[in-house]
């Protein structure tokens, strides 16, 4: 009797557990889906940013072929991703639209006005392609403006050898100002390469990709870091720079191998409290390292946490919202585009959930290779709470200075990523959305001054 008692209270419990679970489950979709009712009241193109849009492409048939072509290459692409990298397939206009569909926001007036186009060549104020890629944006509080900064990759794509990646020889970190983010000035070239040490790390023949700035509030210095390597990966550092003026120029200090190990792809996050955080790809690119920099941004500390090991991520893009950290990253595929996931955490230091791929529209394809993109930075909207920009790159690898910029907005709200049966893991965070437009804007009351 003692037994049945036992076993009656056990299942009683399970039970009461379960339904506890299921209520918790309920509350937090309602609060979310109230979350979403808020933003649509709050956001007046909250729906328009939502309403995404659906690419059919579809493969060409292939091409009339001689029966020798046919034996020297009978392999054709038959997939949207190889299309993507065969610089002469038929739907390279699609990927890369050419120089009349240009944006151009200084004669772009009337109904094309603010309005971004993802994938289209993009014109700074000179009327010359923006070169700021795998970059990342500092908004200046002294001067109310925007610093794009980025790769200027406008030189020749080459090989170094048969086995290696495509490559442009270091120019160095373009800057871009901005009060509107649609409209950019060419502040020039603010951290350039060397030409004549060949054993300096930003000589020409190395690389230098993912430049992210910060502002140091105690040593009012703007704080360049940014991966550092050779021709062949080997090196796999971080450099660090420093500056008295977000145009620069940027002094370069040195590089190093963060907490002794090897890094390649990486990034800078600052919290709200002024603590920034370096986070790079590490371990042959098998799992992140994440820790925190040094109180002058120069070095980072003796602390570091491993996350998302064995998880092979790479361009990890950090962002915060109402006290929850989320990150997007991309899959190790080189050039090639892959599949995008969120991820989130209630401390910076993890531990790190995976939450799904956050892509939604385009088609299915689009969704599985990021819109053809790979991701580099995620830009709070100020003034619009659980608005943010996605920025990510179309790599070009036939022509990487043509390589493209792919801005969309992304939402935090609404359904949690993981349903109660899927898995009983708390907390349960709500999604994290990349919505497909070929052309959008933002909100009506959004400005530079919010």
């Amino acid at each position: 009797m003692v037994s049945r008692y036992r076993f009656s209270l056990m299942v009683c419990s399970f039970i009461g557990c379960v339904l506890l679970f299921h209520l918790y489950f309920l509350n937090q979709s309602q609060h979310s889906q109230h979350a979403v009712m808020q933003m649509n009241s709050d956001h007046p193109y909250y729906r328009e940013l939502v309403e995404v849009e659906d690419d059919g492409i579809k493969i060409p048939p292939p091409r009339k072929r001689s029966p020798r072509a046919i034996k020297r290459k009978p392999k054709r692409p038959t997939t949207l991703i190889e299309e993507f990298l065969d610089e002469s397939s038929q739907l390279r206009y699609i990927f890369f639209p050419g120089q009349k569909t240009a944006i151009d926001p200084l004669n772009d007036a009337g109904n094309e006005s603010l309005y971004y186009h993802p994938g289209r060549i993009w014109l700074d104020t000179d009327g010359n392609p923006i070169q700021a890629h795998g970059g990342g944006i500092l908004y200046d509080d002294r001067s109310r403006t925007y610093y794009w900064y980025g790769e200027y990759k406008d030189g020749p794509t080459y090989y170094a050898h048969k086995k290696a990646a495509a490559r442009v020889d270091i120019i160095g970190v373009g800057c871009y100002s901005s009060k509107d983010l649609w409209t950019w000035k060419n502040e020039g070239i603010v951290l350039a390469a060397e030409e004549a040490n060949e054993t300096h790390d930003l000589h020409t023949s190395n690389v230098l990709e993912r430049p992210k700035v910060i502002y140091n509030k105690n040593t009012n210095k703007y704080v360049m870091w940014m991966h550092i390597d050779d021709a062949n990966y080997t090196k796999a550092s971080v450099g660090i720079a420093i500056s008295n003026s977000p145009t620069g120029p940027f002094d370069y200090i040195r590089s190093t191998r963060p907490h002794g190990f090897e890094s390649r792809d990486m990034t800078i996050f600052k919290d709200d409290d002024d603590v920034a955080y370096l986070v790079y790809s590490s371990e042959d690119n098998s799992e992140l390292h994440i820790g925190p920099l040094t109180q002058d941004y120069l070095d980072v500390t003796n602390v570091m946490r491993r996350i998302l090991v064995g998880q092979h991520r790479e361009a990890p893009a950090l962002f915060k919202h109402e006290g929850t950290y989320y990150m997007i990253t991309s899959g190790c595929t080189g050039w090639a585009p892959n599949e995008a996931l969120a991820h989130a955490a209630e401390s910076v230091m993890g531990p790190w959930e995976t939450m799904g791929n956050p892509c939604v529209g385009g088609n299915k394809v689009f969704r599985l290779a990021t819109f053809f993109a790979q991701s580099t930075f995620v830009l709070p909207l100020h003034g619009f709470p659980g608005v943010f920009i996605f920025m990510a790159d179309r790599w070009n690898p036939a022509d990487l200075r043509d390589s493209r910029y792919v801005w969309l907005p992304l939402l935090v709200g609404g359904p949690v990523d993981r349903p109660l049966d899927y898995s009983f893991g708390f907390p349960l965070w709500p999604r994290v959305s990349i919505y497909w437009h070929k052309r959008w804007k933002l909100p009506y009351k959004w400005s530079g001054k919010n």
